[in-house]
């Protein structure tokens, strides 16, 4: 999973018909510190996640799986609303590949 920052929303209102009830959101990627961690993408959302919250994400055909035996054409989708993240400051930072 990713830990990402909800940038924004998009909408489209024709779309492959599997689709249809998703919410699409702009999300950037971030480091445990919140700092950019890679390039914004696009992931559909049924949770009701927001701008700027802080999301987990999960890419590949394991989003598909978010939603059941939907065959929709997605690879990345909203799996949690992050209410808090703790990381004992005495370790060394991670490296950007292990987040």
């Amino acid at each position: 999973m990713i830990v990402a920052r909800v940038m924004g929303n998009i909408w489209a209102t024709r779309k492959e018909e599997s689709l249809n009830g998703l919410k699409f959101l702009i999300v950037q990627p971030v480091d445990w510190d919140g700092r950019i961690a890679g390039a914004t993408f696009v992931a559909a959302d049924k949770i009701g996640a927001g701008a700027g919250e802080l999301v987990l994400v999960t890419r590949g055909s394991s989003a598909r799986r978010a939603l059941g035996p939907n065959d929709a054409p997605i690879d990345a989708m909203v799996t949690g609303i992050i209410d808090m993240v703790e990381v004992e400051k005495s370790r060394p930072a991670m490296a950007k590949a292990e987040v």
